[in-house]
């Protein structure tokens, strides 16, 4: 009878190691195909990094793509505060809405010192005062009556109507000869004025309006001052009323 020992020496050895061999030399295969398919762009798995990088970054924004009308739609024109220069242009319209005024506005007769017409504004006529987009001041004054600049009046005089304060803030739409609609904001009133200075030497664009404070001969007047806020195109006949202005009484 033979003893394990040559037994496992002569016969399961021996096939235990050939066993190994064909082990060792799979795993050999196994491990060169994979370093080949490495070096092998062609049979590798992974990702290939030039195609990667070629794509965008998923951390960077895209641009913003610009919109465009659709077919067929016209194009508004775009407000603006600076109007093209016309030396002939002239107040033609003051409409405030807060107040109920709306009154054609003309050229004074006979000179700035004759008395005030009713039933129309007037504009004041001076080297130093210039027209709505002038880069100036321009002064607008009507009677403090019914109809005309009352409602000014009013609201600077007696504290029923709020007072001076009310009025700042209302919006102040002044139409032009040649078809623009000039819009200001009210910012300052200022009672029993006697004096043009602050208009006069104003170097921007501003707007100013004049009424008086008590009956004909009476020395204060109401000035408001009012700040551009926008210019746009206006339709003809809202910018040419027809005035009619009589002699007050």
């Amino acid at each position: 009878m033979r003893t394990f020992g040559p037994l496992f020496r002569d016969r399961l050895l021996p096939a235990v190691l050939t066993a190994a061999g064909v082990t060792l030399i799979a795993a050999g295969l196994l491990n060169y195909v994979n370093n080949a398919s490495a070096a092998d762009p062609g049979t590798s798995t992974e990702p290939d990094p030039t195609l990667v990088a070629s794509g965008p970054d998923p951390t960077t924004a895209l641009p913003t793509l610009p919109t465009f009308p659709p077919l067929g739609a016209s194009e508004s024109p775009e407000p603006s505060l600076v109007p093209s220069p016309n030396p002939n242009r002239v107040a033609t319209r003051i409409v405030i809405d807060a107040m109920g005024i709306d009154l054609p506005v003309v050229k004074p007769r006979g000179g700035s010192n004759v008395y005030p017409l009713c039933n129309v504004a007037m504009y004041l006529q001076d080297p130093r005062i210039g027209q709505p987009g002038s880069g100036h001041a321009s002064y607008i004054y009507a009677h403090a009556r019914d109809g005309m600049f009352g409602p000014i009046y009013e609201r600077a005089i007696q504290k029923k109507h709020g007072g001076p304060q009310s009025m700042v803030g209302m919006l102040v739409r002044v139409y032009t000869s040649d078809d623009l609609m000039f819009e200001y904001e009210i910012t300052k009133v200022y009672l029993h004025q006697l004096s043009l200075d602050a208009p006069l030497n104003a170097t921007t664009e501003q707007l100013w309006l004049q009424t008086s404070e008590g009956p004909h001969g009476t020395p204060g007047k109401t000035q408001i001052l009012a700040e551009p806020v926008i210019v746009l195109p206006a339709d003809h006949a809202d910018a040419h009323p027809t005035p009619h202005p009589v002699v007050c009484g």
